[in-house]
């Protein structure tokens, strides 16, 4: 896992039973899952449309700003259900050599 994400995920991990009070992580996982998805949904949402503005020639550094907020905002929801990203990134390697649409496939007739 790279040098950040492992940092990041320590830095959940701590932060999950800090003061709500004091810690921003620590107030989402106070207000449990359904805040934490709201946030992820609300970040998915910029992250579509600060695409779509940077597709028309907007700041396309905005994309990545809120990139980061989804992905830091899915780590917190991961951390909450008591995973890491190094068992996404586990999975993403797994899928490396095989087709995306056999990968899909598969995972429909799995029902998946």
């Amino acid at each position: 896992m790279s040098d950040v994400l492992e940092q990041l995920t320590t830095t959940l991990a701590a932060r999950r039973q800090a003061d709500p009070e004091h810690s921003y992580v620590a107030s989402l996982h106070h207000r449990g899952l359904n805040k934490i998805l709201e946030k992820v949904g609300e970040e998915a949402t910029e992250v579509i449309l600060a695409a779509k503005d940077a597709e028309q020639g907007s700041d396309r550094d905005a994309v990545i700003g809120e990139v980061a907020d989804l992905w830091f905002h899915t780590m917190v929801m991961l951390s909450h259900l008591e995973l890491d990203a190094q068992q996404v990134l586990v999975r993403l390697s797994e899928r490396f050599g095989v087709s995306g649409l056999e990968e899909k496939a598969e995972r429909d007739a799995q029902g998946s």
